[in-house]
């Protein structure tokens, strides 16, 4: 029993109900306005898991890229993406490891080859652009205008003009291994510098060194005014230079945050990501530093190529 004199809960009537049930449902509204200005996207729902590794290129993060994409994709969907930027070769192996949950990257064979080896899956084509070779405006191997990027090397080689190389293991890199191998030259000597970093600080220095370098378009452009290179050789269409975004395997790495590399990759791929990577570029240089191509395969683009296009 209570102590005398304090009051008794009085019984629910019909109308005391009634007005329980408004309350309940005004909090229940007001939560749910709240929980919306949280930060949890479109859907009003935080995900689970909020945090997504991002194992890129530098080229993407460089170029400035992903400083325009990424707000919008975090925005829409409430997750919060951690950028790693490495060479092609270190961000796959990323994801060899489990160290990532989706990548993006641009090197097709390595692509195939860890999706072949089963610790990544989904890889789809996002976006091209093309390399070329720059290098200072006095062109000493005599190279400006040529569309032939091996015998372009042979010229470099021959003239002792410096060269300067990633060296990283990256998709650029790579590629430029391929074109050396073309034109049948071991590249070594105090003419050709590897420099061990990403695109954007080996353009620096062949700027200071006054050397010749491979890049990716959108980099070059990004940088052409502090580094003051001038494009020489472009065109080639071994140049084509392909992205690709591709998930950890879940099966394979139970840790992922697979839900999160699965909305990374159909942001990327749809059509408000694309509209921003076709516009990229655009305001500033008249141009676009990639060309968008969801939904397209590496065969319509070396087909494209086969008649004419420009990579």
């Amino acid at each position: 029993m209570l102590p005398s004199g304090l009051p008794t809960e009085a019984p629910l009537t019909p109308l005391s109900c009634r007005l329980s049930g408004a309350a309940a449902t005004l909090l229940f509204l007001a939560s749910s306005f709240l929980s919306g200005c949280g930060g949890e996207g479109d859907s009003g729902r935080a995900p689970e898991k909020r945090d997504i590794i991002l194992a890129t290129t530098t080229s993407t993060q460089d170029s400035g890229l992903l400083d325009i994409l990424l707000p919008v994709f975090e925005e829409r969907t409430g997750y919060r993406v951690k950028t790693i930027a490495v060479g092609t070769g270190e961000a796959l192996a990323m994801g060899a490891r489990g160290d990532a949950d989706v990548l993006l990257a641009h090197a097709p064979d390595q692509e195939k080859a860890i999706v072949a080896s089963g610790a990544a899956v989904n890889r789809r084509l996002v976006m091209h652009n093309g390399f070329l070779i720059a290098g200072p405006e006095e062109d000493p191997a005599g190279i400006h205008g040529s569309k032939d990027g091996p015998e372009s090397f042979v010229m470099i080689a021959r003239a002792g003009a410096r060269f300067v190389s990633r060296g990283d293991n990256s998709g650029t890199h790579i590629r430029e291994l391929t074109l050396w191998e073309g034109a049948g030259i071991e590249p070594e000597g105090d003419w050709y510098v590897s420099t061990g970093q990403g695109m954007g600080a080996t353009l620096m220095i062949a700027a200071e060194m006054e050397a010749y370098v491979l890049t990716d378009r959108g980099t070059f452009l990004a940088m052409r005014e502090r580094t003051g290179l001038v494009p020489h050789v472009e065109g080639d269409p071994g140049f084509l230079n392909l992205y690709s975004v591709l998930e950890v395997n879940p099966e394979r790495f139970s840790a992922v945050n697979h839900a999160g590399a699965v909305a990374f990759s159909e942001f990327i791929l749809g059509p408000e990501a694309q509209g921003l990577i076709r516009g990229f570029g655009m305001e500033r240089f008249g141009e676009p530093f990639f060309f968008p191509d969801a939904g397209r395969s590496e065969e319509d683009l070396l087909g494209d190529l086969e008649v004419g296009a420009s990579p």
